[in-house]
């Protein structure tokens, strides 16, 4: 299969990946290109502004969530028909699961995959000394890296350097970003802020857009992404369907939600029906089950504790036996009580006996495999891969699964009751499509009854 495809990779995190990527997708947009983006890892955030650009979803690439043969059918599968497929890469390079570990990191994507890179080095501050550091990238392992783009750097720094790049280190300079303080994207504790708090951020990418076009080689950048070999996948077996209806928690506040895991639940046989619990006042009629994503409810708890007669309407609900999956945001949500950003407590849904409340760091950071401890609304045994981070605690976190981080150390989480699988781990659902086949097979239990 020949997918066009290319990645934009860094060093670190803060190099810019996020705000350069975003220009290079406006600029091939307004070029009228058929353009599909996706992110390494498993960041819900930077997929935001990649979609706030190209006008659809985008996807996530992850080795460990999905797994490897999993990861290759996905990007095809989302890559399909496009003209050029472009892929953020995670942190940094070749940063992966472990400390010394390159799995699952951008590096092991792009080899995955077979996607040419390109390498984007934030140049603040220095001028020769750019050169030893690209060339430990391109030297330190056999890698797909085909040039170089360097941001936060004049005009005169770049074409000082461009022919020792190219001579000496044997890889295409491919332009320089000038300092654009005005087009920064700010951050919060969870990452970059949301794409509909950046003012006027359409009229920024298209500014941005006007200054790659001149600073960079897009033409260039396209015939690397052009070069990329063909790619094959197998697709995997998927348990038969179950059609029933299922409420997605869906709004500014609840808008953790992973492409790949709608389409499974649609793929399934599940048809959705997005609500808002800051907006609506009840979740829709004809429902078999719901799910709330995460995202920032700390945030919105005010409006959210306002809106009384939707907590009522979903604790009834569940307290009535329909069944519910939620994690993060959502999750917390769920709980009697939530503590905001100011400290100040706001009543909640109360399907959780407990308190959502701040902490000072962030907890319980990275991957980690979930298996069930107990028969409830997933079945004994039942294992699925996700992440966690929060930034939240709780005083009734779960222990009906343990989870595993990718460093062997293990803890209790998640509340696996007879219809609610809820707690902080952020599931990822092609790493068990047997389970999700299960949420459902009991959505439609409870709707038929």
């Amino acid at each position: 299969m020949k997918i066009p495809r290319i990645m934009f990779a860094a060093p670190s995190s803060g190099s810019g990946k996020t705000l350069i990527t975003c220009g290079i997708l406006q600029a091939l947009v307004n070029r009228k290109m058929n353009v599909s983006s996706f992110k390494c890892g498993p960041d819900f955030i930077d997929p935001m502004f990649h979609e706030r650009v190209i006008g659809t979803r985008s996807a996530n690439i992850d080795m460990f969530m999905a797994g490897r043969e999993n990861a290759k059918y996905l990007f095809c599968r989302s890559a399909e028909g496009s003209d050029i497929s472009v892929i953020e890469g995670v942190m940094g390079f070749y940063d992966g699961m472990g400390i010394a570990s390159t799995e699952a990191s951008s590096y092991d994507v792009s080899l995955e995959l077979g996607i040419p890179v390109i390498l984007v080095i934030n140049g603040r501050g220095a001028s020769a000394s750019i050169l030893p550091m690209i060339k430990g990238f391109v030297e330190y392992r056999k890698n797909s890296i085909k040039g170089v783009i360097l941001n936060n750097v004049t005009e005169k720094v770049y074409e000082g350097l461009k022919g020792t790049i190219e001579k000496e280190l044997g890889i295409a300079a491919l332009g320089y970003v000038p300092k654009v303080k005005e087009l920064v994207i700010e951050s919060r504790h969870m990452g970059l802020v949301l794409p509909h708090e950046v003012e006027m951020l359409k009229e920024k990418l298209n500014d941005l857009s006007k200054i790659l076009e001149r600073t960079l080689d897009i033409d260039a950048i396209v015939r690397t992404a052009d070069s990329a070999p063909d790619i094959t996948h197998s697709t995997p077996a998927l348990p038969a369907k179950t059609k029933v209806r299922i409420g997605v928690a869906a709004d500014e506040c609840f808008c953790f939600l992973y492409k790949d895991n709608i389409e499974l639940l649609e793929r399934l046989g599940a048809e959705i029906s997005y609500f808002s619990p800051l907006q609506d006042k009840c979740i829709p009629e004809g429902i078999g089950g719901m799910i709330i994503p995460g995202g920032y409810p700390e945030l919105y708890a005010e409006a959210l504790s306002n809106n009384a007669q939707m907590l009522a309407d979903i604790k009834q609900r569940i307290g009535g036996g329909m069944p519910c999956m939620a994690e993060g945001g959502g999750f917390l949500y769920l709980h009697d009580e939530l503590e905001d950003t100011s400290g100040k407590v706001h009543r909640m849904a109360g399907a959780v006996n407990g308190k959502a409340f701040r902490t000072e760091k962030i907890s319980k950071f990275g991957y980690m495999t979930v298996k069930v401890k107990n028969n409830g609304l997933m079945r004994k045994g039942t294992v699925l891969r996700g992440h966690e981070f929060h930034y939240w605690d709780s005083t009734s976190c779960g222990s009906d699964c343990d989870g595993t981080k990718v460093s062997g150390t293990v803890h209790g989480c998640m509340h696996n009751g007879k219809n609610i699988f809820v707690g902080f781990p952020h599931l990822y659902y092609y790493s068990n499509p047997d389970a999700i086949r299960r949420f459902l097979r009991e959505c439609k239990a409870y709707s038929d009854r």
